[in-house]
């Protein structure tokens, strides 16, 4: 059954043959690199420097939305933003950076070195904000057309709703699943981000230390795959760990380097638990989604099970406890 999956077409060989496609010649080198959404790879060329490919999941974009974030990340680079935009496949093709191989879209991307920033370093963070505010400056000139907005039903309601019906809870868990995410929801609803109170713009949508390469003592941005229409407190908050006042320290420094180039509305640090509690939310459903992938059951073993369940009832618990605590404060600001 799981050779049915679309990814178990991607061979190597094939692989290969895709960025031959491109007008490239391989090398033969070949190295999976780590990504679950898309399949990624390491790919060498003949007297040439290797390129990344990246094959997007069948189904989950269009490539009127691949191709904005491309277009994204390419006015990004323009700005003299150091993010990494997509190679040119065919500047005669519609859509220049996009290739199809069989039923796959596919992109090329110049290797980038680096190392993840260090989160408990405030002058890493203090650089995260500058830059992040420059990207945020610089896309209020690029507002998205095709790309999902950051919504509340989506990420959560519809994540909840998602796992119950498919049924991943077990029997025995399920009242108090759905008990303790309902309040969860509720708490939620009070705070949203996806409301006009708050400025939607165009942003890098998933920008955790994973995403960002510490290279030339700067940062640089990766994998735009989930730009978002959003607030902009959503590529800030994934930066923040510890108890309160070290957020707050670290939320200091953050924006101290962010309003340097763009200002930013205070009243968006309400929404980090919020936004918290919808990660995690879709994070279990993407999972339960992926679970007929292959790689997914082998990647992530402990998930689906009774004590996983148990553990993340506990989990959503403490996460309720964290949107009934009082939200940040930046009185300095």
């Amino acid at each position: 059954m799981t050779s049915e999956h679309p990814y178990a077409a991607l061979t190597p060989d094939r692989v290969i043959a895709a960025v031959e496609s491109t007008g490239r010649l391989s090398d033969a080198r070949i190295l999976a690199l780590n990504s679950y959404e898309n399949r990624v790879y390491r790919v060498g060329l003949e007297e040439q420097e290797p390129v990344i490919v990246k094959f997007y999941r069948p189904g989950r974009w269009s490539e009127q939305q691949i191709d904005e974030e491309h277009r994204y990340t390419q006015y990004l680079f323009e700005q003299e933003i150091p993010v990494v935009p997509p190679l040119t496949v065919d500047a005669q093709n519609k859509f220049p950076t996009l290739a199809r191989f069989d039923e796959f879209l596919f992109s090329l991307y110049p290797v980038q070195g680096g190392r993840a920033p260090e989160l408990d370093n405030l002058d890493h963070l203090h650089q995260l904000g500058r830059f992040i505010g420059r990207i945020h400056a610089a896309g209020k000139g690029f507002p998205f057309e095709y790309r999902q907005t950051l919504s509340t039903q989506r990420l959560a309601a519809d994540s909840v709703e998602y796992l119950l019906a498919e049924q991943f809870i077990p029997a025995d868990l399920h009242s108090a699943y759905e008990a303790i995410s309902g309040e969860i929801l509720d708490a939620i609803s009070q705070r949203r981000p996806d409301t006009d109170v708050y400025q939607q713009i165009s942003l890098h949508g998933d920008c955790h230390n994973g995403n960002v390469l510490w290279r030339d003592d700067r940062p640089h941005f990766v994998d735009f795959d989930d730009a978002t229409t959003g607030p902009a407190i959503q590529d800030l908050w994934m930066m923040l760990s510890g108890d309160i006042a070290n957020q707050q320290r670290q939320m200091m420094e953050i924006l101290e380097g962010y309003e340097m180039f763009e200002s930013f509305d205070v009243r968006e640090l309400k929404l980090v638990e919020p936004l918290r509690a919808m990660r995690v939310m879709y994070f279990n459903a993407w999972l339960a989604r992926r679970w007929d992938d292959p790689a997914f059951p082998l990647s992530f073993p402990w998930f689906n099970t009774e004590r996983y369940w148990s553990e993340h009832i506990l989990e959503l618990k403490e996460i309720l406890t964290g949107l009934q605590m009082p939200s940040l404060t930046m009185p300095d600001i």
